[in-house]
């Protein structure tokens, strides 16, 4: 039986944590869809869907068992009309374990048994999250530790392109 999973996220932008927990779904399951969607419980992305899934084509390129796909909606019914038996979901905190929980505890439900996988983060990458990258970049920080290169790159161009109308508007 081959086992396909899913490893859903809005990956605005997409960091060394996500890449990591995609890289090891990669080696445990037979075929990887890295699902982007838009959150809609954030407000606006930094990043358009287009570019995100540019982003997340160039760090996974080297990955032949991973396709990159979007979906709406339920995440679920994503799943059942893909094929997909497992959702995995990477966690970096007991935070992040008691709103997951809850999550798989619903799809399970509602998914006729599509089954949730929790990925403990790499303690590298475990206080990693999509928005403080963001953060350290909009105020110059070095996030080169934290997201590829040429995720780093548009963030740069991206805050630059900010910052210049931040000025114009002055």
């Amino acid at each position: 039986m081959t086992v396909r999973a899913v490893c859903p996220g809005s990956f605005d932008p997409v960091t060394h944590g996500h890449l990591d927990v995609i890289r090891r779904a990669s080696n445990t399951f037979d075929h990887v869809t890295v699902a982007c969607m838009r959150n809609v419980s954030k407000r606006g992305g930094l990043f358009e869907l287009d570019e995100r899934l540019e982003m997340l084509e160039e760090v996974t390129a080297d990955l032949p068992n991973v396709e990159l796909a979007v979906f709406k909606g339920l995440l679920v019914e994503f799943a059942r009309d893909n094929g997909i038996n497992v959702i995995v979901k990477g966690l970096r905190a007991v935070s992040d374990f008691e709103y997951e929980l809850q999550m798989a505890q619903m799809n399970h439900s509602i998914g006729g048994g599509i089954e949730t996988l929790f990925m403990s983060a790499n303690p590298d990458h475990s206080f990693l999250s999509s928005s403080l990258v963001k953060e350290v970049a909009r105020f110059g920080g070095d996030v080169s530790a934290f997201v590829p290169p040429g995720v780093e790159k548009r963030l740069l161009a991206k805050y630059a392109e900010t910052h210049v109308e931040s000025h114009d508007e002055s």
